[in-house]
């Protein structure tokens, strides 16, 4: 097998042809979805990663970094992205932050093929506040809302909360735009819950699911009950993909570290080719076991200043999640020139 970059390069290009042409004529229900945001746009599927919330180095929103995240979803043929969720750490953020954030976002999506996906919960599970960044977010040009149930507090499991306040607070967030609203589980929501709440919501379209555990399980549930064009999104940052893939879920929100790559996954497992996107969920995998090198990529990719920062690194990244010093940064650069760039969707 030829190891040459223009070689690989031919290789992906060639995959996301044939991904295409799979996906257009993919029966709905099977491994694409055929969900749609609004009448005549894109699919609502594939890797719609997380953003992440960049910072100063004095404590400050980095606007331009935050947007940059955008610009590489775009130029790096990822559908869409989301923000801001639990893995940018909204709960930290305040209410102007999240606005001049969401703004930032949508002003540098125009003119690209990227979905922006606004996350829209508050603190307490506060429908007024709630609703007050859903209308922000349809002003902004927003291209779906999506929002955890009241009762879901960060790092602190979740409160117990009606099912009727929950419907009640779906109900009313579904009502206050013509969006398209994602619902991303949480605790003990059942699959018949989410299901009957997409049937009383006209603008409820789909689902993250995160409740305790692996969403594997509940695949099959929510292919029975729900309509077909309901879309089923795999949390849990691609741990399982490959499982996921051949389950049949429609996308994956992961943190953005690696979503170009995972997008090149998702497309080649769906033109047939699954020892190809075996041995590129391999390579993902493997360069994750370096050290820092999750928190540190985006900043190798130009993406992030050497100077940003991200709060909870340790939460958001795990164990290694500490700014890797000097050495180790050189280290992740000729890795990821090594390992990774050869493989660029650009």
């Amino acid at each position: 097998m030829k190891t040459d970059q223009l070689d690989r390069r031919e290789f992906i290009q060639t995959a996301s042809v044939a991904a295409l042409g799979a996906a257009a004529m993919m029966a709905p229900g099977t491994a694409m979805a055929s969900g749609v945001l609004n009448p005549g746009s894109k699919p609502w599927r594939g890797l719609f990663p997380v953003a992440q919330t960049p910072f100063t180095p004095d404590n400050k929103l980095d606007l331009d970094c935050l947007a940059a995240q955008v610009k590489f979803c775009n130029v790096n043929r990822v559908p869409g992205l989301m923000w801001p969720l639990n893995s940018s750490g909204w709960f930290h953020l305040t209410e102007k932050e999240r606005m001049d954030g969401a703004e930032s976002l949508m002003a540098a999506a125009k003119g690209g093929n990227a979905d922006v996906v606004i996350g829209v919960q508050a603190l307490g599970g506060n429908i007024n506040t709630t609703v007050r960044f859903a209308k922000h977010a349809a002003r902004c040009g927003a291209d779906g809302l999506i929002s955890l149930p009241p009762g879901a507090l960060a790092e602190k499991g979740a409160a117990k909360v009606s099912d009727q306040a929950v419907t009640d607070y779906y109900k009313t967030l579904g009502a206050a735009t013509d969006l398209p609203l994602m619902i991303q589980s949480y605790g003990d929501m059942s699959v018949e819950f989410i299901v009957e709440l997409s049937r009383q919501i006209p603008t409820l379209i789909g689902v993250k699911d995160e409740t305790t555990g692996s969403p594997l399980p509940r695949i099959p549930e929510f292919r029975k009950l729900a309509d077909k064009k309901f879309v089923v999104m795999a949390a849990h940052n691609c741990i399982q993909m490959l499982d996921e893939l051949r389950a049949g879920f429609d996308g994956y929100v992961p943190i953005i570290t690696y979503a170009d790559l995972l997008q090149t996954v998702f497309e080649l497992w769906n033109a047939g080719r699954q020892n190809e996107a075996f041995e590129m969920f391999g390579r993902v995998q493997a360069f994750q076991t370096i050290t820092g090198a999750t928190q540190y990529l985006l900043t190798a990719r130009g993406v992030f200043k050497e100077t940003t920062i991200v709060r909870d690194a340790s939460r958001v990244f795990g164990p290694d999640g500490v700014t890797p010093n000097e050495a180790q940064q050189k280290v992740i650069r000729e890795a990821m020139k090594q390992f990774l760039e050869p493989y660029s969707r650009v």
